[in-house]
């Protein structure tokens, strides 16, 4: 999701954290179906159409459009890309006005609450045999209408956490490989930034850090609390929430002992952090596998993957949606629910690394024992399915992704020595309240 045209990778996915500021919306997009309202009561099945699918990054969606159209010679699927912000606030435009969606539009996870009041904007999944058990109630809920009875979106990939870190830089400062081991020494946060401290003052290369931002590190901890940015009543609670202060000042300390690599996450720069191996440590939910594969280590050093430090968590994740306004709804309603079907899902965690949400394949052998050879043959099936089972879902809200962009910001300027960590939190607090007032 970066602020200029978006590149490959599954990044907008992310929530706010990278600290990244959303787009100005534009009225309207030339990426939309068309202007509108068209009826699934009168659609033919064989007639020809084409199905335009709106998205904020990869999904890793391809290869199966291609599968989809072979086996429906009828349909020709588009797919479009936005940055995330934009993508999301041009969706709540043409929702508004009853016009200009595409016919499958993406959301993610973290702007989700936000589209609740709308959920009669949007096709009832479960009008269209679909049922609420494919998913734990965690996934479904944000995207239900608050009364249960709409369900307007469908899960796509959840954000299991885990913890990747380089074998060759943690033997070269004296810290275990074994990932097992890794795990027992980092149980938590406290202890995995005492593991860094350890990791500076040994490593041979001076210039390697613990871990590659802040942004990216407070998300990650963040995530695990019972509690984010919002309570289940949908009150901001960032003042409030003693966690949301408690992973803040956490990750400012570690900033200010030096563990951070200060490199603003989903950037050029992020990339050459992976391959000049500027940080020896990411927490890095699923998705994320794909900035490992497309930046491999320049000089041979491998990546291994251990659980997360805290335990459960999610990270990302989205969902996908059949606006009402659209051309097509029938043929994208098959489409979407195609797409996320769990043979779908399977293939896109095997192939591509985007954890399934699809709550039944946690159990599959080909899932739950599957292995990744880029991560030293980790059992990352193991990994995410388990962090999925110990997820503690948190209450969202309409503006939490642009809650955590501030707090980013925030600690963004603590590695750029803007602030200190007494001033950043002030500054957040007061965009945050700008967000939300």
């Amino acid at each position: 999701m970066p602020v200029s045209l978006p590149r490959t990778g599954p990044r907008g996915r992310l929530l706010a954290s990278s600290a990244l500021l959303v787009l100005a919306l534009t009225a309207a997009t030339s990426c939309s179906s068309g202007s509108g309202g068209g009826s699934s009561a009168d659609e033919d099945p064989n007639a020809k159409v084409t199905l335009t699918v709106n998205l904020f990054s990869d999904f890793g969606y391809a290869d199966l459009y291609k599968e989809y159209e072979q086996a429906h010679p009828n349909v020709t699927i588009k797919e479009n890309r936005a940055d995330m912000g934009a993508h999301h606030q041009n969706l709540h435009a043409h929702l508004l006005a009853g016009s200009g969606t595409a016919d499958i539009e993406a959301i993610e996870i973290g702007q989700v609450a936000g589209f609740q009041p709308e959920a009669g904007k949007f096709l009832n999944f479960l009008d269209n045999g679909v049922s609420k058990d494919q998913w734990v109630p965690s996934k479904t809920a944000p995207a239900s209408s608050p009364d249960g009875k709409v369900l307007f979106g469908l899960g796509t990939d959840m954000g299991g956490m885990a913890l990747c870190y380089r074998t060759d830089l943690f033997q070269a400062a004296g810290l275990p490989t074994d990932r097992e081991a890794v795990a027992a020494l980092m149980k938590d946060w406290p202890s995995y930034l005492a593991a860094g401290k350890q990791f500076l003052a040994n490593s041979p290369n001076k210039d390697t850090r613990w871990f590659d931002s802040g942004g990216n590190l407070f998300s990650a901890i963040l995530a695990q609390a019972p509690q984010g940015v919002y309570d289940a009543e949908g009150n901001v609670v960032v003042t409030s929430n003693p966690a949301v202060k408690q992973s803040f000042d956490l990750v400012a300390g570690a900033i200010e002992d030096g563990e951070s690599a200060g490199i603003q996450a989903f950037t050029p720069a992020w990339d050459t952090g992976f391959q000049k191996s500027q940080f020896a440590t990411v927490a890095c939910p699923a998705w994320m596998s794909y900035e490992f594969k497309a930046n491999p280590p320049v000089d041979g050093g491998k990546w291994d993957m251990a659980r997360i430090p805290g335990g459960g968590g999610n990270w990302g994740g989205s969902y996908l949606t059949v606006p009402k306004s659209g051309k097509h709804t029938k043929a994208a309603a098959e489409l979407a629910k195609w797409l996320t079907a769990p043979e779908q899902e399977a293939r896109l965690f095997k192939e591509k690394g985007y954890f399934p949400s699809d709550q039944a394949l946690w159990t599959q052998p080909d899932i739950a024992e599957h292995t990744d050879p880029l991560f030293n043959n980790a059992p990352t099936g193991k990994i995410f399915s388990q962090s999925a089972r110990d997820l503690d879902p948190q209450p969202l809200g309409a503006h939490g992704a642009e809650i955590g962009t501030a707090l980013g910001n925030a600690l963004t300027s603590v590695e750029q020595g803007k602030a200190d960590a007494d001033g950043a939190w002030k500054q957040a607090l007061k965009d945050v309240d700008n967000i939300v007032n």
